[in-house]
């Protein structure tokens, strides 16, 4: 880092630390089909909050509703980033992790040292772990490598005798047999998908159309506000869709900044997914959201 910017990031970090949250939006009112926004923030310097990851004490656990208890399932896991049930109950982790990528500015210093304590970047372990409770006890008897030497993966799709893994830049089919605990056949790259993304977008989730002849893909921006070019954009900020085999690729939806999350309402072939929205007008301001996603529909991002 030049001189100069180190002067102006030792500035700009006193400014943050200094710097209070934005009061939230009153709860109920940033609901429904037209949810009040806060006004952007002015401030020369944006809110910019991150958690400090530590690990639970003795004894503690989270608070659940009235009639739940949360109980501790499983340990060890190296950044746990996904989950996915099979048919059997066996439950599959996708272990992966934001890799560091050199800053190309002031704001990528500023990003990287604000996040130093939120455990959120390191080395990516690669692979998706199978925990098995065989007795139904909530308590886990076999755990195993499910598969390894992934890139980055996060979706999980079981379909029609096949299983599927969504890594950051493709998307890749195991033949699976039921009850197996891990897959050692190598597989095959049904679908390229652009790299990695801005902040946390290099997830790639998979989910099948109800009637097992489509999958869909979320794809992350590879910018904040599309500030490096429509050309970086290419099938980003999209929900695709393709063929169990991989053909017949399509954008479904766009405009989605992050998609992260999709299921159907319960009895509906109705899809809806969650969304991070874009980062420095405010700290509730654009807010993340969950929606139904139609074919075709545009949801205004950048």
């Amino acid at each position: 880092m030049k001189i100069w910017q180190s002067a102006v990031l030792a500035v700009v970090l006193a400014a943050l630390s200094a710097c209070g949250p934005s009061p939230p939006v009153a709860t109920g009112k940033n609901t429904g089909p037209h949810p009040a926004l806060p006004a952007p923030e002015t401030s020369l310097i944006p809110t910019a909050e991150f958690e400090k990851a530590r690990p639970w004490k003795d004894g503690e656990q989270p608070t659940a509703p009235k009639g739940f208890v949360v109980t501790r399932y499983a340990t060890g896991l190296d950044h746990p980033r996904w989950l996915y049930v099979l048919p059997n109950g066996d439950v599959l982790v996708a272990e992966s992790i934001t890799v560091p990528v050199p800053p190309h500015g002031l704001l990528d210093y500023i990003g990287n040292y604000l996040r130093k304590d939120s455990a959120d970047v390191g080395v990516s372990a690669n692979r998706i772990t199978l925990l098995r409770d065989s007795k139904g006890t909530g308590t886990v008897d076999t755990r195993t490598t499910f598969l390894k030497g992934l890139d980055q993966p996060f979706g999980m799709l079981l379909l029609n005798g096949n299983f599927y893994v969504g890594n950051t830049a493709s998307v890749w089919r195991y033949p699976y047999k039921d009850g197996e605990t891990a897959i050692a056949d190598k597989g095959e790259k049904i679908l390229d998908l652009p790299r990695g993304g801005y902040n946390n977008h290099w997830t790639r989730n998979l989910f099948a159309r109800n009637d097992g002849k489509k999958i869909y893909v979320t794809v992350g921006s590879g910018s904040n506000v599309g500030e490096n070019g429509a050309d970086n954009e290419f099938h980003r900020a999209n929900i695709l869709e393709i063929n169990p085999d991989g053909s017949g690729l399509r954008v479904f939806a766009s405009g989605l900044r992050n998609p992260n999350g999709l299921g159907y309402a319960p009895g509906t072939s109705d899809l809806w997914a969650v969304v991070n929205e874009r980062d420095m007008l405010g700290n509730d301001l654009v807010p993340d959201y969950l929606t139904h996603v139609g074919d075709g529909e545009f949801f205004g991002w950048p």
